[in-house]
This record gives C-alpha cells, sequence and structure tokens, in this order.
C-alpha cells in the first residue's frame, strides 16, 4: 500500500512513525513550510518534517495544498491512501478524491463531539470524564465524515492537556495501524456521524485563556490543567499578566469576592473564587520562569487584599 502522510506538530509523529510496517510504503509526508520558532524566531522543522527525515521519506511543504504545482506533485505519487493526522490546512476536494482508498483522518475526540482544531483542551477544560480516537474518512465538511475506529480514554482529575495529549497521541498511532489494515482487507467498518449531536472545539484565544475568578473553582482548575503546558492561563496581576500552571481547589464560602488574595500560605497564595478558593501552587510572573507557589511568595510582595483580575 503506498501512503502519503500529512501532519504537522508532535500529535502526528507517532501515527507517521506507525506506518512503517511490512508492505506499506511512505512516498511522501507533507507538512507546512519552515517557520520561525521561539524567541529567537530561528527558522526550524516541524517535528513531522525531523520525524520524515530521519527515516529518508520524501517531504513536501506547500504553502497551499490547492497549489497547483504541488497537486501534480501529489498525484504522481500515486498514493493508495492518504494519511491526515493534525496536518493544518483544509483539503480541496481534489485530494480527497484522489486516493482509491479514501483520506484518512485520525482526531482527538470521541466524534461527533469536539469536532475542531482544539478537542484535547477543551476536552479538559469541560470536565469531561472520558475522551478518545475516531478515524474517519475525511469530507468536505471539517471533521464531519463517515467514522471508522474508536478508543476510548479515562480523563483523570490529574490530566493536563500535555499528559493527555501524550497518551492520545500513542492511542492515534496504534488504531491507525488498526484502521489502515482493515482498510486494506477490505473490512473496515463504516458509520456515518450523527450531525444532531456534534459539538466543537475551537482555536483557543486569550480571552478563553483568561480566568474568571468569579466561576466555580474546579471549572478554574479544569482551565488551568487543560491549557498547560500550552499556552497557559492566565490573570493580571498589577496590570501583567501571571500565568497560573497548578492550583488545587478548596470548596467553601469564599472570604472575599472572586480575584481576591485572601491569605498567603507556605505552598502559596489563596485566591477567592465563586464557591470556594483556590491555592494557586505553581504561577509564573511575565518575564520570569515557572516556580512554585512559596518561591513566587518568596521573591515577590504579594499581600492579603490584592485583587487578581
Amino acid at each position: 500500500m503506498r501512503i502519503v502522510f500529512m501532519g504537522t506538530p508532535d500529535f502526528a509523529v507517532p501515527s507517521l512513525l506507525a506506518l512503517d510496517q511490512p508492505g506499506w510504503q511512505v512516498v511522501g509526508v507533507v507538512t507546512q513550510p519552515d517557520r520561525p520558532r521561539g524567541r529567537g524566531q530561528k527558522v526550524s522543522f516541524s517535528p513531522v518534517k525531523e520525524a520524515a527525515l530521519s527515516r529518508g521519506w520524501p517531504v513536501f511543504q506547500p504553502l497551499k495544498v490547492k497549489d497547483e504545482n504541488f497537486l501534480a506533485e501529489l498525484e504522481e505519487l500515486r498514493p493508495d491512501a492518504i494519511v491526515v493526522v493534525a496536518y493544518g490546512q483544509i483539503l480541496p476536494e481534489k485530494i480527497l478524491q484522489l486516493p482509491p482508498l479514501g483520506c484518512i483522518n485520525v482526531h482527538a475526540s470521541l466524534l461527533p463531539r469536539y469536532r475542531g482544531a482544539a478537542p484535547i483542551q477543551w476536552a479538559i477544560i469541560n470536565g469531561e470524564q472520558e475522551t478518545g480516537i475516531t478515524t474517519m474518512y475525511m469530507s468536505r465538511e471539517l471533521d464531519a465524515g463517515d467514522m471508522i475506529l474508536k478508543a476510548k480514554v479515562p480523563i483523570t482529575d490529574t490530566d493536563t492537556f500535555g499528559t493527555l495529549h501524550d497518551r492520545l497521541a500513542t492511542l492515534g498511532a496504534e488504531l491507525l495501524v488498526q484502521t489502515l489494515t482493515q482498510i486494506e482487507q477490505g473490512q473496515a467498518p463504516r458509520e456515518p456521524q450523527d450531525h444532531s449531536r456534534a459539538t466543537y472545539a475551537p482555536m483557543l484565544n486569550r480571552e478563553t485563556e483568561r480566568i474568571n475568578w468569579g466561576a466555580g473553582g474546579q471549572q478554574i482548575v479544569n482551565l488551568i490543567r487543560g491549557l498547560n503546558p500550552w499556552p497557559g492561563a492566565y490573570t493580571l496581576w498589577e496590570g501583567n499578566p501571571l500565568k497560573i500552571w497548578q492550583a488545587r481547589f478548596e470548596p467553601g464560602t469564599p472570604l472575599a469576592d472572586p480575584g481576591t488574595v485572601v491569605e498567603l500560605r507556605a505552598e502559596g497564595p489563596v485566591v477567592a473564587a465563586g464557591d470556594g478558593h483556590l491555592v494557586l501552587t505553581q504561577l509564573q510572573p511575565a518575564g520570569s520562569r515557572a516556580m512554585t507557589g512559596a518561591d513566587f511568595l518568596r521573591g515577590r510582595k504579594l499581600q492579603a487584599g490584592t485583587k487578581l483580575e
């Protein structure tokens, strides 16, 4: 089976490497163009490009997948199947119709729930108890194609976006191999989605990332977990962003207005929320590194009665 893989971030790497199977040939890897990253804005490869080069697989990096030259190159590769995992561009109909076995997507949710760009983060933010991976045949509408296989994983109370991301990336690779094997054998199921049950996981923005101290304490903790290690939940202290990486909720009657620092404990500041208090155990002030709540209090003059916004 001749396979073209399309993907870009770390999440896609295990799926790409899982394609190194007897009888399968990765004839091309398509990823986003090299871009400046980090504080130094040094041009760097995507994680998928690095993985592809390590295996000696040819890499293609079109600015736009609709480009006629790229489409001609793709046709020349004669793929039996195209696998798409977090690529970052919407595929035109011409690509969707190209491979005889279809375009197969690995999506990090139990579809039709959490269609969209940030399913892992939103599952944690919304307090879900489980999530998973769905493989599907791609269609013109985003994440709306017929489903092939599903696998579930629990979301624990201590899971963050980072820990859940890594588990799902591994699970996605395993499910992809099962999916392609069944497709190759002509035994793959095909289940249409119930579009009336669809929910969405839109891209994150600065407003999403900002803590609303008037919300429930567990809701705030879920936001913090869902945005750790990227991009981070934040509040404003003296007009500057203060990222909160870890916090513990203590339910009860709040001792002050939401966002007010009510106590300075050895483990970190205690802040009033809508239905209790949050102990901030890991923080990151603007221009500094992440630190424990204790280290934060030792190095900064935060006082009880201060309002975080």
